[in-house]
């Protein structure tokens, strides 16, 4: 993977995030509802717009695939993939853990993941065989092992299986809801062990699978599958990975 296509990706994710920052705890902030119940703003739209009209001067060939817009059907067998903020309950409650989320696809699967944490100053990022980095840092997977006392996080409690919920206390995991995108970045730079999504699009988790893959760690759906379009997500640091898809399904 060229280096700059990834350094491109980063850059734009970053002015992505400096749009939302404008918005951020405003008390003036619209809040609206799509069809689905879910909260959208104004800052979702107009991210979701300056990441599209940048990618494409950039590279008018490709797709692109956005939450918030109809998807562009390219002609390069690449496609860009975007979640304009990923954690938008967050966002609109004043909660600094909402990332702006970019990816690249192309025949091999997901090429390029970009992680924007804005409120915290914080992008964590990776490109196929160049690595993972933290703010320019290379960054990887702790390497604890065992299940107990492992730290799970997740978006929240309340999609999970109440079954699957009770196998993944009883296995002594320590669980945390330091979810959506950040929970990804915890997990890529050491911080804990996993991060679960029993529900997600794949706009939600399409930087995943290379951003672990280059940490040192794993990103499958709950049935081992490694395409980010599972409905579901599961990340760690590779070494807890089975034992914990067990766990999970039971």
């Amino acid at each position: 993977m060229d280096p700059e296509l990834l350094d491109t990706a980063v850059t734009i994710a970053r002015q992505a995030g400096e749009l939302t920052l404008q918005y951020f705890r405003r008390d003036d902030l619209a809040i609206d509802r799509k069809g689905d119940g879910t909260p959208v703003t104004a800052a979702d739209r107009g991210a979701e717009r300056l990441i599209r009209e940048e990618l494409e001067a950039r590279y008018p060939d490709d797709g692109i695939l956005g939450e918030e817009e109809a998807e562009k059907i390219g002609t390069s067998g690449r496609r860009w993939i975007i979640d304009p903020i990923d954690g938008t309950k967050a966002f609109t409650h004043g909660v600094p853990l909402y990332t702006n989320l970019l990816a690249l696809e192309d025949e091999d699967g997901i090429a390029v993941g970009v992680i924007n944490v804005p409120a915290l100053g914080e992008t964590v990022y990776a490109g196929r065989g160049l690595g993972c980095f933290d703010n320019g840092a290379p960054c990887s997977v702790n390497d604890r092992e065992g299940i107990a006392d492992a730290y799970l996080t997740s978006s929240g409690l309340s999609p999970w299986d109440d079954d699957c919920l009770l196998r993944a206390k009883a296995a002594k995991l320590n669980l945390r809801t330091w979810g959506d995108g950040y929970g990804y970045v915890l997990v890529a730079t050491g911080r804990v062990e996993a991060m679960f999504d029993p529900k997600a699009e794949l706009y939600d988790v399409a930087p995943m699978p290379v951003i672990l893959a280059e940490a040192g760690g794993r990103f499958t759906a709950l049935d081992g599958s490694l395409s980010p379009d599972g409905g579901n997500g599961l990340a760690t640091n590779g070494k807890i990975h089975d034992e914990l898809l067990g766990i999970l399904n039971g």
